[in-house]
């Protein structure tokens, strides 16, 4: 019997510990299989935030290093000036990234470091309680806003690949989906784009993968895909925002 599918090499065989219905563990195998595909497993380095994501070094079969909340694009990017033939990238949630983390980021783009940010946008704080993020939806509710965000108290939510796509240092900026068949197999291919562009030297890049998060929305795991595509989708619209290359997101 031929073998079609199996877990990819640079994915251990651990047990993971996300949510049912979450798209971590998705995530995690796209990444795993682009190292896989480019073949740069053994001198690739991960950056793991404090978040869920917090155990990422778990799951890969790769270095990694732990980076202080919302750290990691400078902890990334000292591990790439100090070892620039090694590849480097962040794996972030939307609290770890767009909150604490937002200065970091956003120079870490400015100065176009050669990473790659992987970012996981499910539009509210996972591991510490379902608190309300800078990515939360305008009405959704959290148990910061248990009436919904309010626009007039709280402010709108964060864009972070539309505001990244505007510096000038950014290489490839692409927002995806993880939500179904189809969309997943886009995110892989921005995957590998990115990690092609820090092997060309192009510079930063980020993908943005709007996630799900059932446990903190308060719905079952199917009824969250839905969730993600009538509510999430309209506010963080999917594509290419910036790619000085001319590639495919």
């Amino acid at each position: 019997m031929n073998k079609v599918f199996g877990r990819p090499r640079s994915l251990t065989d651990r047990l993971m510990h996300y949510c049912p219905g979450c798209t971590h563990g998705i995530s995690h195998r796209l990444i795993a299989e682009v190292m896989d595909e480019l073949d740069i497993r053994e001198r690739t380095i991960g950056v793991a935030p404090v978040g869920c994501s917090v155990f990422a070094y778990d799951y890969f079969e790769c270095d990694f290093q732990q980076a202080a909340h919302g750290r990691a694009p400078a902890v990334a990017t000292g591990i790439k000036r100090v070892l620039p033939d090694r590849v480097v990238f962040t794996y972030q949630g939307d609290g770890d990234l767009a909150s604490i983390g937002m200065a970091e980021i956003i120079h870490a783009a400015a100065r176009r470091e050669n990473i790659t940010v992987i970012f996981i946008n499910n539009a509210i704080y996972g591991m510490t309680g379902g608190q309300m993020a800078p990515t939360t939806l305008p009405g959704q509710v959290t148990s910061t806003s248990p009436a919904g965000r309010q626009v007039d108290k709280l402010g709108y939510p964060m864009r972070v690949s539309e505001l990244l796509a505007t510096l000038e240092g950014a290489a490839y900026v692409v927002r995806v989906s993880l939500h179904n068949p189809a969309h997943i197999a886009r995110a892989r291919r921005a995957l590998l784009q990115a990690f092609k562009y820090q092997l060309d030297g192009k510079g930063f890049s980020l993908v943005e993968m709007v996630s799900t998060c059932p446990t903190n929305w308060g719905i079952p795991p199917l009824e969250s895909l839905k969730w993600l595509e009538e509510h999430m989708l309209p506010a963080y619209p999917l594509g290419v925002f910036k790619d000085i290359g001319g590639g495919q997101g």
